[in-house]
């Protein structure tokens, strides 16, 4: 394993391996108007919601690595304390990019990169239009974290009105994650896409109390077969099935087949019973599978 010591690399090394490992990141597409009314917009992926009771939102606009200068962005909120946050989908990932561009101050990014500016209700710096989310925001705080190269500059941005394209609700109202089609930034020039076919869920265990990996046999907890995650949802489980329920699995087709088969042959009756525990978590049948690993255990 390859150990570095930050106080060893220079802050263009640091970033390097610190944006590449910390993604993927949202992405804050920022409008600010300094005091003479000049508009601005950038991204940023130094990013996230840090609250929801007040609902806050922080994101960083970094001193420059190479040379150390202050962005727009900063310069405009500690002049007025007010921005619109757009949420960044991909229809429109390639115009936020050029939005990024370093244009001279005054430069309206709207312009340049093909936005429609959109009025707020309640704040001075206009929407992005083509954004699926824009949050009208006041500036409540901004936290230097130092003066030197990509020190960051947090903003503290609480979320007043939040205005969502019903195009990506669904039924009940809420916003579908397979609708909004999100995009966010990874290290280099490189960003993901949120699609409908690399979304999943994990269940939370909020109301429930797992039993634990650590209350597995250790024969399945150092299984060549069961991975990290196989073994995340099986300690998930919240009660350990009785020896009647764990008895009654072998009356399962697949489970019959894979002991008729291994007659006098424990290695390879443990392994296909794990790789048949495997497919049904692939399934989502979970307690059928915590059954079939604990058969032969």
């Amino acid at each position: 394993m390859l150990t570095v010591k930050t106080s060893d690399l220079s802050p263009a090394q640091l970033q390097n391996y610190l944006q590449y490992a910390v993604a993927p990141r949202p992405i804050c597409f920022a409008t600010t108007i300094d005091k003479e009314g000049n508009i601005n917009l950038s991204p940023f992926s130094f990013f996230n919601m840090f609250s929801t009771n007040p609902p806050l939102c922080i994101f960083s606009p970094a001193r420059r690595v190479r040379d150390n200068t202050t962005k727009h962005t900063l310069e405009n909120i500690l002049e007025v304390k007010e921005c619109v946050i757009n949420i960044v989908n991909y229809p429109m990932v390639q115009q936020t990019s050029l939005a990024s561009t370093e244009y001279a101050k005054g430069i309206n990014e709207f312009e340049k990169a093909g936005f429609t500016m959109l009025p707020s209700q309640l704040v001075k710096p206009p929407r992005v239009a083509e954004a699926p989310v824009q949050m009208e925001c006041i500036v409540t705080e901004v936290i230097h974290l130092g003066d030197n190269p990509g020190a960051g500059n947090l903003i503290l941005a609480e979320i007043k009105l939040i205005h969502i394209k019903e195009e990506i609700l669904d039924e009940e109202g809420k916003i579908d994650q397979a609708k909004i089609d999100l995009v966010a930034r990874l290290g280099g020039d490189w960003y993901c896409r949120v699609t409908a076919d690399n979304l999943f869920k994990v269940a939370k265990p909020l109301t429930t109390l797992g039993i634990g990996i650590d209350a597995l046999p250790q024969g399945v907890r150092n299984s060549y077969v069961l991975s990290g995650n196989d073994l995340g949802m099986l300690g998930n489980i919240e009660q350990v099935p009785s020896a009647e329920e764990i008895d009654l699995i072998r009356n399962h087709p697949a489970v019959k087949e894979v002991l008729d088969a291994t007659i006098g042959d424990a290695v390879n009756r443990q392994r296909e019973l794990h790789e048949l525990a495997k497919e049904m978590l692939s399934r989502g049948e979970v307690p059928d599978a915590l059954k079939v690993v604990l058969l032969e255990s």
